[in-house]
């Protein structure tokens, strides 16, 4: 059997958007997409708010688009999803995708916009670990993304509840609907199933990091911006997942997300099977980073994982659940990202990525 092949490069903003061109050749795009067929650009908003590491960025939008379309992937359609806590149309606005789609002129579809695409009941061929059980009623996805090429465009970062996340939790927002939280305290199992049912769907799957900026602490937003000045990219979300996970410091295979869906086929997690191509030394990248805490990840300690997991559905599948979102909207976008996270930004803004990100008008 083929070895999985991850690639790696190390980029700078005045080479970026042709260095993803060769993040494309290297890790053998051609070969995982379906030609003549849609190929869903699959972007990542998790926090409307601009913060360096959350989000995917413009270059890496625009890189990866016109990458594909030298190679003939015409038919190119970005599709966005929102949270209970997160708007697409601010995210677009202030991560700076709206100059991207304009200059390439790519279309945008969301998946909660009945005009766009609809929700519909599937029912999985593979073996659900979970979501059979948590979606008795059946498992709803949108009817859009059957038969088409997937391209997912995630970072690399750190996370309270999957310890990092990058190309297979980057399914989570498009595939399952707001209930989604329903899935928290079986996360890890919920993301093999769901990479389980893309494989069943897709035409294609790929996936294409942006590692220019990692992010480390208690991710998806609150983190530290650390500057690595590095891209992946491969065919094997699997694989990509564990690389990314590497290069902050961890054992993939101790990260359940990455052991199981190794461990049912569905890519390889293991470093010592993984090809890593591109010239990049990852054992010098390497950083050993810390999820921590915040308000968030306390919350969701005691009520999905502690002592208060028996009255999950009492917060979380009736209107209560409204407060913990409401809370969560609060303390992010108006306690931690003025008082901390804007200084963060600012710092930022003086690195020469913070120059490119300036250019997206």
């Amino acid at each position: 059997m083929a070895r999985s092949k991850v690639a790696v490069i190390k980029t700078t903003p005045e080479t970026v958007i042709s260095d993803y061109d060769r993040l494309l050749y290297l890790a053998g795009v051609t070969s995982a997409l379906a030609k003549g067929k849609t190929t869903i650009l699959k972007d990542n908003i998790s926090w409307h708010l601009f913060f360096p590491g959350a989000n995917t960025t413009p270059w890496q939008l625009e890189g990866v688009a016109a990458g594909l379309r030298t190679r003939g992937y015409e038919d190119l359609v970005v599709v966005e999803n929102e949270t209970v806590v997160t708007r697409a149309a601010k995210g677009e606005e202030e991560n700076r995708f709206l100059p991207v789609f304009r200059k390439l002129g790519l279309p945008v579809k969301y998946n909660f916009r009945d005009s766009d695409m609809r929700w519909e009941t599937y029912r999985p061929k593979a073996r659900m670990r979970v979501l059979d059980g948590i979606f008795p009623e059946g498992i709803r996805i949108p009817d859009y993304f059957h038969g088409r090429n997937v391209v997912h465009l995630p970072t690399v970062k750190t996370h309270i509840y999957t310890t990092t996340t990058c190309s297979m939790k980057n399914a989570f927002g498009g595939l399952l609907s707001t209930r989604r939280h329903y899935t928290h305290s079986v996360i890890h199992e919920t993301l093999v199933d769901l990479l389980a049912i893309q494989k069943e769907i897709h035409s294609g799957i790929f996936a294409v990091a942006d590692g220019t900026t990692f992010g480390s602490g208690p991710g998806p937003r609150t983190m530290i911006p650390v500057r690595k000045d590095l891209i992946l990219a491969s065919a094997d979300c699997v694989a990509l997942d564990a690389v990314a996970s590497w290069l902050c410091g961890f054992d993939p295979m101790k990260l359940d997300y990455i052991r199981l869906a190794h461990e049912d086929g569905l890519g390889t997690g293991r470093m010592e099977e993984i090809d890593v191509v591109g010239g990049v030394d990852i054992e010098r990248e390497r950083e050993r980073f810390e999820v921590g805490d915040n308000l968030a990840s306390h919350a969701g300690d005691l009520i999905w994982f502690g002592p208060l997991k028996r009255l999950q559905h009492l917060f979380f599948h009736t209107p209560l659940v409204n407060a913990f979102i409401v809370g969560s909207f609060v303390y992010h976008d108006y306690v931690w990202y003025p008082t901390i996270g804007r200084s963060r930004v600012r710092e930022w803004m003086s690195t020469p990525w913070g120059d490119l990100f300036r250019k997206y008008v």
